[in-house]
């Protein structure tokens, strides 16, 4: 199939790209470019790839976008609670109004499949901390990010449950690992590089509970979802990791100092971060048979290998997180 990808020049995107190709699909790469297109640079030769530059908040842009496609896989957003917080109207704008205008352009266009990069963020705090939430668990959005993800999953999936289209929403652990386009800003990668370089890590709340999940895992997702019967997909919603990836900081800070030697690590008591929930993952792996190939010492290690070439001169530098 010819699939569409927002965000195709993201950390996530341009790794899905790679995927889309090697699987033999057509794919097309719509990005505003508002972190560069270097991540793309070895891919625009190959002649089932095309990139288009856009911002999906434009309709022109997008309905350019849609010619010829059969498939979305929606990446394009303000990603991450800081950064819709700096940047909470043109949140707004690109992950409520442009990804609506999105939808709706592609029902006019005739588009086949929808697949949306939600988020695990919409559980927010868990009312049992000895519990698991899944994906009919209620959601409890406290940052815009989670806010908008939560409102757009409901219009997807239940104001347009009998569109044309078949919809899913993918709810997705943090995200960690090696991609293209490179971000320091993630917990797993951030931690890894501040005990590479500056030999130590402050721990504030080591007590708060994620999911967390490898890049290609997660863009394996899409790709699955894309491939799967629409009868297993259609109206639906995954929670996308594994249940024995569910790590507090206290935990990832361990896992880097295995790997990374002599790290001083700071600890510092805090309850200010409210996000706190571990997430079951058995809808993913029985109903669609997916399975992580990757785990957080993996993704550390690569990080790690990764800073010890000198490749990247400055992994501080403001291009490698989003704010």
């Amino acid at each position: 199939m010819k699939v569409l990808v927002t965000g195709g020049a993201g950390y996530i995107g341009s790794v899905l790209v790679r995927q889309l190709l090697d699987k033999g699909h057509n794919v097309r790469a719509f990005d505003s470019l508002k972190f560069g297109g270097e991540a793309l640079y070895d891919v625009m030769l190959n002649p089932c790839f095309e990139f288009m530059k856009g911002d999906i908040r434009i309709a022109a842009d997008v309905d350019k976008a849609l010619q010829g496609i059969d498939a979305i896989a929606h990446l394009a957003a303000i990603v991450g609670d800081p950064a819709c917080k700096k940047f909470s109207e043109e949140a707004n704008e690109t992950n409520w109004d442009g990804s609506v205008a999105l939808f709706n352009a592609a029902e006019k266009a005739g588009i086949k499949r929808f697949v949306f990069a939600s988020t695990c963020s919409n559980y927010g705090k868990m009312p049992d901390p000895e519990s698991f939430v899944v994906e009919t668990s209620d959601l409890n959005p406290i940052s815009l990010y989670a806010e908008l993800k939560v409102k757009f999953e409901k219009y997807l999936l239940q104001e347009n449950k009998d569109s044309r289209i078949c919809s899913t929403a993918l709810r997705f652990s943090t995200v960690y690992g090696f991609s293209p386009r490179i971000r320091f800003d993630l917990t797993v990668n951030e931690f890894t590089r501040n005990a590479a370089v500056h030999g130590e890590q402050e721990i504030w709340g080591k007590q708060f509970w994620r999911p967390y999940c490898h890049v290609d895992d997660l863009a394996r997702s899409v790709v699955l979802i894309l491939e799967s019967p629409e009868e297993k997909v259609r109206a639906n919603v995954f929670n996308v990791g594994n249940t024995e990836e569910n790590y507090n900081k206290g935990m990832i800070i361990e896992e880097v100092c295995k790997i990374v030697p002599n790290v001083k690590v700071i600890y510092v008591e805090s309850s200010e971060d409210p996000r706190d929930y571990r997430v079951n993952f058995d809808k993913i792996k029985n109903e669609l048979g997916f399975t992580i190939t990757k785990t957080v010492p993996d993704g550390v290690k690569e990080v790690y290998a990764l800073l010890k070439t000198g490749i990247v001169t400055d992994p501080f530098a403001q291009r490698f997180k989003n704010i």
